[in-house]
């Protein structure tokens, strides 16, 4: 991995852009122990059964770590997509196909969001056109009523619930959100705020990230 990391209120995050040479974007990307590796595959013609004469068609595809697939993976691969496609510009590419492969390389806790935020990054290095950029935050509420942003394995344990949220780089508006537990409405829009004040830190990486390779072209 490079020397390019930071730390916030969110776990120490790292990444490398372009780590696969026959996709047309590809990200490596860790929060804490928690890593995974993106590749974007498009445009690219799409099968007709497949194909939209208005739009691209975004196909995600989720390998997991020991190569099992269950209704959990497709639960992941739909909400990926569903934030992927609201970020692009799929009118430019009708009946052409932008296919995105996800790989969990380590799970230590907020696998969605460090598989989305490795998306963003791998479609940023692809070049497609995007309206906005997104990125995901992960959190918890302890039994004791703590909120704790980004949380390890360790941190999971004893929670009542977790949410994954995933704002857009313009209005902060939530584009994705995953909830899990019992919660009251006041505990969900203190994790609301503060997951998205935590997005600042994501998107000011991406930033340093991008300024960093295009320095090195």
């Amino acid at each position: 991995m490079p020397d390019v990391d930071v730390q916030f209120n969110l776990r120490e995050i790292q990444c490398e852009l372009n780590v696969l040479s026959r996709p047309d974007g590809s990200a490596i990307f860790s929060q804490g122990n928690t890593v995974v590796v993106a590749a974007v595959y498009g445009p690219v013609e799409c099968k007709i059964l497949n194909s939209d004469i208005y739009k691209a068609t975004v196909e995600v595809y989720f390998g997991t770590k020991s190569g099992q697939t269950s209704v959990r993976e497709r639960l992941r691969e739909s909400m990926v997509r569903q934030t992927c496609e609201s970020a692009l510009l799929v009118s430019l590419h009708p009946r052409d196909a932008v296919s995105i492969n996800i790989q969990e390389m380590q799970d230590s806790g907020g696998l969605i969001a460090t598989s989305l935020n490795a998306c963003c990054l791998a479609l940023i290095n692809s070049g497609l056109a995007m309206k906005h950029l997104f990125a995901a935050v992960h959190c918890v509420i302890k039994t004791s009523g703590e909120v704790v942003l980004d949380p390890s394995e360790k941190e999971l344990m004893d929670i009542a619930a977790q949410f994954t949220f995933a704002f857009d780089s313009i209005d902060k508006n939530i584009i994705m959100s995953s909830t899990e537990g019992v919660f009251s409405p006041e505990q969900y829009h203190e994790c609301v705020s503060k997951c998205r004040k935590a997005s600042d830190n994501i998107f000011s990486y991406y930033r340093d990230i991008v300024k960093k390779y295009s320095k090195a072209l």
